[in-house]
């Protein structure tokens, strides 16, 4: 992401949370934590909860995501803790990805791009997982109407199987869809997928 509104918008709520500590994996991260392993990419990382907790675990950690309040914590973390984390602050829309992944993780970030981008950026993120790898993914999806973290024109609501369908000739580990209440009486709606790579 860009120095926009979502950026904005989320190094917000990061310094609210780690003014109160508030470190716990969020529904998706929980779903995620199991399949990741290895050498993982944690792209859109936000506050770490995640990477964090895997690097506990033994693996070795990319974590890029573009708020300083987010990168800031997790550096302190991995410093106080001893784990194998790389944290980068990046445009995550230009950031270019190197090498190969067992695991990369992408958690409520496709949404935060125009369409054409958000399929680039996926692209990106299949050429990069191992053979044998698995890429893990959640956004936001049509019916959503909570959209105060987004510029206008500058998101993308996937539709309800367009994340699996961008996954065929994957081993489909784990698809699911969630919604939940938002501020002001709107809907969030979710798609979350966990994909190994043939």
């Amino acid at each position: 992401m860009t120095a926009d509104h979502g950026v904005d918008f989320f190094e917000q709520q990061f310094r609210r949370q780690i003014a109160q500590q508030d470190y716990a994996l969020n529904p998706f991260e929980q779903v995620a934590l199991p399949f990741v392993r290895g050498r993982v990419l944690d792209l859109g990382c936000g506050l770490g909860n995640l990477c964090i907790e895997v690097a506990r675990n033994g693996a070795d950690v990319l974590a890029v995501d573009g708020s300083p309040a987010a990168i800031e914590r997790i550096r302190a973390a991995a410093k106080a803790e001893k784990l194998v984390i790389d944290p980068v602050l990046a445009d995550i829309g230009t950031y270019a990805i190197a090498g190969q992944f067992d695991s990369i993780v992408a958690i409520g970030l496709l949404m935060f791009f125009p369409q054409r981008e958000a399929h680039a950026l996926l692209a990106r993120i299949q050429r990069h997982v191992a053979s044998g790898g698995v890429a893990l993914v959640n956004t936001l999806i049509e019916g959503t109407t909570y959209l105060d973290m987004f510029e206008p024109e500058r998101y993308y609501l996937f539709g309800r199987n367009e994340l699996a369908q961008q996954f065929r000739g994957w081993d489909l580990l784990l698809s699911t869809h969630q919604g939940f209440d938002a501020p002001g009486g709107t809907r969030k709606e979710f798609a979350t997928l966990a994909a190994r790579k043939r």
